[in-house]
């Protein structure tokens, strides 16, 4: 005998599909609602949830996507009566939905809007779920709609969203067109979010494609990669110098976090200081004031350590042959619609990353004595007011090589 759920669910569908099929979608439509709020009502919800699905996938299919839309909302709100959980079941209903629903209009949007709040609400991850964001994010780089998709791939921070990301920005960029925007607007929200595994593969991946397609970004003074740190599960870290300096800024950085152990570490912390204060004296979209806002405390006198950036001259030595750093200035952008702003980065990037991964505190804004507050915070000096507390890396399991994801 075959299960409750199916006879009937199997009733109202034999009501409900035929009418699609002979072009009646309003009455189709109702008839729809009328059974799945009245199994709701009865608590009966995964009858309600296979009628709303198969109904509504239909309707789409009809091209009917406002009826369509509706009961995917629908479904969504039984899915939330229900307590349903973020699965492989729950989620696949989804995105054969949004895939239907097209492109053209506001329909797919408000599928997604609603199915990635529902993911958040019921599920673990705060800003929806990841699986959910990257299909999403994928599927809109596939249909071209590039500055849509950018935000769901960077929610997503799985490894395969990092490399579309990074795909995509290759795409986006102009022939000629400057890279270093891009670099930062994949690699700093990733490393915010304390995942450096997708910074890492991003970065890396973005600079493979790019200068596999753009040779001409290669340093003429070192065109080879260099090896960094030891080999690991059998690969080697390398970073590719570049004539682009906001490129090889975001390569240094993410292997700077990388080896980060938060106030233990004073090499590293004082490398992250130089790091920063060496490519913001430069100028160029580093320096930008929306991208350092209140700064990187720098620490005149620092070095970076032999051990990880041993090789940094060459990118100073590559940088001094341009004949100037505006190629990479945010003031210098042709206008373009299809290059991310520099100022859409956020403000105190820099800062939080700091404050994150080197526990070097924030700057105080508007202080009567700004060097001494300079020196108290990179010597661990309070605050003499209240700040809130400080935002912290989980500890990472035990490797044999301490610092490394």
């Amino acid at each position: 005998m075959p299960p409750a759920r199916a006879t009937s669910s199997a009733r109202a569908l034999e009501a409900i599909l035929p009418l699609i099929a002979s072009g009646q979608p309003y009455e189709a439509h109702q008839k729809a609602r009328t059974f799945a709020s009245r199994y709701n009502k009865s608590k009966q919800y995964d009858t309600a949830i296979d009628v709303l699905f198969q109904s509504a996938r239909e309707l789409l299919k009809a091209g009917q996507q406002g009826s369509g839309t509706d009961l995917t909302t629908f479904l969504l709100d039984v899915y939330e009566s229900k307590g349903e959980t973020v699965n492989d079941e729950s989620r696949g209903r989804l995105t054969q939905l949004i895939a239907l629903a097209g492109p053209s209009g506001s329909w797919r949007k408000t599928i997604i809007d609603k199915a990635i709040a529902w993911s958040a609400k019921v599920g673990p991850h705060p800003a929806g779920d990841p699986d959910l964001h990257h299909y999403v994010g994928e599927l809109l780089y596939k249909e071209g709609n590039f500055a849509v998709a950018e935000p769901h791939l960077l929610a997503a921070g799985k490894r395969d969203s990092a490399r579309v990301l990074a795909e995509m920005f290759v795409e986006w960029t102009n022939p000629d067109g400057p890279v270093g925007p891009f670099a930062l607007r994949g690699t700093i929200p990733y490393l915010q979010n304390g995942n450096i595994l997708a910074a890492r593969t991003f970065i890396n991946h973005f600079v493979s494609q790019l200068t596999t397609r753009r040779s001409s970004l290669l340093s003429p003074h070192q065109p080879s990669p260099i090896p960094v740190g030891k080999p690991t599960e059998g690969e080697q870290d390398e970073i590719v110098f570049t004539t682009d300096s906001t490129l090889n800024f975001a390569q240094l950085a993410v292997r700077a976090c990388q080896r980060a152990q938060g106030d233990k570490n004073k090499t590293m912390r004082e490398a992250w200081v130089r790091l920063c204060g060496t490519y913001q004296s430069k100028g160029g979209l580093v320096a930008n004031r929306e991208v350092r806002k209140v700064g990187i405390l720098l620490r005149k006198g620092t070095s970076l350590p032999s051990s990880l950036f041993r090789d940094y001259t060459t990118i100073r030595l590559a940088q001094s042959g341009r004949a100037s750093e505006k190629g990479s200035s945010g003031r210098d952008f042709p206008v373009h619609s299809t290059y991310p702003p520099a100022h859409l980065i956020n403000g105190h990037a820099l800062s939080e990353i700091a404050e994150l991964y080197f526990a070097i505190p924030p700057p105080r804004g508007q202080q009567a004595n700004p060097l001494g507050d300079m020196i108290s915070a990179m010597f661990g000096g309070a605050p003499p007011t209240a700040a809130p507390a400080r935002r912290v890396l989980a500890p990472a399991p035990p490797t044999s090589t301490p610092g490394l994801d």
